[in-house]
């Protein structure tokens, strides 16, 4: 079993940045990769990034140019560091853990709002 803990979240002005992390506690060993998923009001979860353990990652296209998701192994943390934030990243944002077993582990979510 994987722990997910994220935090960094918070209130924000369009163009502004701000930096998720997710600290991880458990059976870390069993972690292939980790992404970050967001959820706004009335709409699906959706992906947002993902890091493997090769350091291979993927984007949505929305967040391609202004996201960046990085891990530190040595810390069991992932981290996505947002630039240049629109009113449509407004979105409970969660870390999740692919599992080697070909399960998920989530967090509890951290809410990103983001003005005008």
């Amino acid at each position: 079993q994987v722990q997910l803990v994220e935090s960094g979240g918070g209130l924000v002005q369009a163009g502004g940045s701000l930096r998720l992390s997710c600290a991880a506690s458990g059976s870390t060993f069993a972690i292939n990769s980790l992404g970050w998923y967001r959820q706004a009001p009335g709409k699906q979860r959706e992906l947002v990034a993902v890091i493997g353990t090769g350091g291979i990652t993927n984007y949505a296209a929305s967040a391609r140019d202004r996201f960046t998701i990085s891990r530190d192994d040595a810390k069991n943390t992932v981290y996505l560091q947002m630039n240049s934030l629109k009113p449509e990243d407004t979105a409970a944002y969660y870390c999740n853990a692919l599992l080697r077993w070909g399960t998920m582990s989530w967090g509890q979510g951290t809410q990103v709002t983001v003005s005008s």
